[in-house]
């Protein structure tokens, strides 16, 4: 049995306190607003303190916004845009990493320099809405929210970086037993670098997932709408007139409700992740 002194039994019970804190104060936000979006939009409004449990419980408001076909369009568009987006900019960085990590390639520095060099002078929004937009002809299409941010230069470093660290002995034993350059990438360097590639990977997933930014400045068409250009609209602008209109919500309640609508769609993305 392992003895342990006074000392160490305080630092654990502070420990537990501090930690503790710091998940009440983490969760608490998402408590909020689940409770606020079951509890009766009259009662809500009224309240001015912490919100610590559903007052009146209803689920209007989440019947509404599952009858609210923008919302599952969206909702679909995000999955199609995350799922190809990512799965295109994982090739090309797996790709593009592998072939900066070349140790003796000819003019790879002055290539890596090139790529560097874009994380520092970007073009700005207006070129490349008109290369995008005006030039490829890419409006109103699937590859305007996947090809124009298909590689990120920082996950492209830290995926070069990962490559490079495998032993190059790996790779002339390879070579010596007649292994192409495709061979040593998907035999060799891939199973040796898959936390990097899982890392990578999460970043691309996130950045698509909540990208709302190249939608807004490409997409015209409402049924081409991801989830968080959606999401936008609603709790920036506050704009839940649709859904009630649509859902017979009277005049009356519709301020209300709105309140418990907008907490619904706050929470709407995270149920089904």
């Amino acid at each position: 049995m392992i003895h342990t002194s006074k000392g160490e039994k305080s630092f654990q019970f502070l420990n537990y306190i501090f930690l503790s804190s710091i998940a009440i104060v983490t969760v608490y936000p998402i408590l909020h607003v689940l409770f606020a979006s079951v509890s009766n939009p009259s009662e809500l409004i009224r309240n001015n303190g912490l919100l610590l449990y559903p007052l009146g419980f209803q689920v209007e408001s989440y019947k509404i916004v599952f009858q609210n076909r923008d919302i599952v369009s969206g909702y679909i568009n995000t999955i199609m845009y995350v799922g190809f987006g990512t799965t295109i900019s994982m090739t090309l960085t797996i790709l593009g990493a592998y072939a900066l990590s070349r140790r003796h390639a000819i003019w790879i520095r002055y290539f890596t320099f090139f790529i560097v060099f874009t994380m520092w002078f970007r073009p700005g929004m207006i070129p490349f809405f008109l290369v995008v937009g005006e030039e490829l002809h890419m409006k109103n299409t699937l590859f305007a929210m996947i090809l124009p941010r298909a590689i990120s230069t920082y996950n492209l470093v830290v995926l070069r970086t990962g490559f490079a660290a495998v032993p190059e002995s790996l790779e002339e034993s390879a070579r010596i037993d007649g292994a192409k350059d495709f061979q040593i990438l998907w035999h060799i360097y891939v199973p040796l670098s898959i936390a990097n590639i899982a890392v990578v990977a999460l970043f691309y997933t996130v950045s698509k997932w909540n990208a709302w930014f190249d939608a807004m400045l490409f997409l015209n068409k409402r049924s081409m709408f991801p989830l968080q250009l959606l999401l936008r609209e609603i709790l920036i602008l506050n704009s839940t007139d649709n859904m009630m209109a649509s859902a017979s919500v009277s005049q009356q309640d519709q301020i209300p409700i709105g309140e418990t609508i907008t907490m619904c769609i706050s929470l709407y993305p995270k149920v089904f992740c």
